[in-house]
């Protein structure tokens, strides 16, 4: 787990073990891409600039899970002991059904390995689901033919941060908890219009009005974390579906040691795509020991 390997190690070992995991990476601006999928599907549809900002961030995971499918790109980086550590992935995530599937790429050294250690290591495949993610590629003496389950509700960090992607559901659920919030104006995101959002996210808050899928994890992140509040800048589309968030979240890398601070960003694309998350028997889960950076 990242937020307990954090507090175990020291600085250069904890980059090792967030990246190992698949931890972390934000790009300031958009992703690029063809990023403005997702048109107006039908007549009904609010309109943005008629809500209140609270209503609408409040909403935001209510119309994520009306639209269904939405291709996704997500970025998270951290920086420990004066070493930044970025990983990106993509992918495409259900809504409805709280499951996804995304290809996350760890970054490498100037001498050519990845933070890891390995030399060329494979991107990680991740399939996130209520309470558990999958991961594969993962290294660290696990064979590559096989799985590593994690049980997301005794994480620490809530599946915020451990595998270097934060569930797309839980980021839009986080949302429910906004406070402070600023409106920063209207904008153009890959040729869409968006309106932006500044404010805090309060996670205790956040957890209690979350989804049952949803609850156990952001509750363990109220906990886990050094602070409850999570500053966010969140662009809406004019139908209410969040296309961007960006957190930045806070914990301590050990009882004496400073705070580590985790930004975290989710792209969201291309909604009302079908997608399939087909989760591996249990004869393809490891269960022998996962070496440690």
């Amino acid at each position: 787990m990242v937020v307990q390997q954090y507090r175990d190690g020291g600085g250069a070992r904890a980059v090792r073990a967030l990246a190992a995991a698949g931890v972390i990476a934000v790009t300031a601006g958009c992703f690029g891409g063809d990023g403005g999928g997702g048109t107006a599907d039908g007549s009904g549809q609010r309109s943005v600039a008629a809500d209140r900002p609270l209503d609408l961030l409040g909403q935001a995971a209510d119309v994520l899970v009306e639209a269904g499918g939405a291709e996704t790109r997500t970025s998270m980086e951290t920086a420990v002991g004066g070493t930044r550590v970025t990983i990106r992935g993509q992918g495409a995530y259900d809504f409805r059904k709280q499951m996804g599937r995304l290809r996350v790429v760890l970054p490498k050294d100037p001498a050519g390995k990845d933070a890891a250690g390995a030399d060329g290591h494979r991107p990680i495949t991740e399939l996130l689901a209520p309470g558990a993610l999958y991961m594969k590629n993962r290294g660290a003496g696990v064979p590559d033919d096989k799985w590593v389950r994690i049980d997301t509700t005794g994480l620490k960090d809530g599946n915020l941060v451990t595998g270097g992607v934060t569930d797309p559901m839980a980021a839009a659920e986080l949302l429910r908890g906004a406070a402070d919030v600023t409106y920063a104006g209207k904008t153009e995101m890959a040729g869409v219009a968006v309106h932006h959002y500044r404010g805090v996210a309060d996670l205790v808050r956040a957890a209690r009005a979350a989804s049952p899928q949803s609850r156990g994890a952001l509750s363990a992140a109220a906990k886990g974390f050094s602070k409850d509040a999570v500053p966010f800048d969140a662009y809406l589309d004019e139908h209410g579906r969040l296309r961007k968030v960006r957190h930045r979240f806070t914990f301590s890398s050990d009882a004496r040691g400073p705070e580590v601070s985790v930004v975290s960003t989710l792209l969201l694309y291309g909604f009302g795509l079908p997608v399939t998350v087909t989760l591996p028997d249990e004869d393809a889960i490891y269960t022998g020991e996962i070496r440690q950076g």
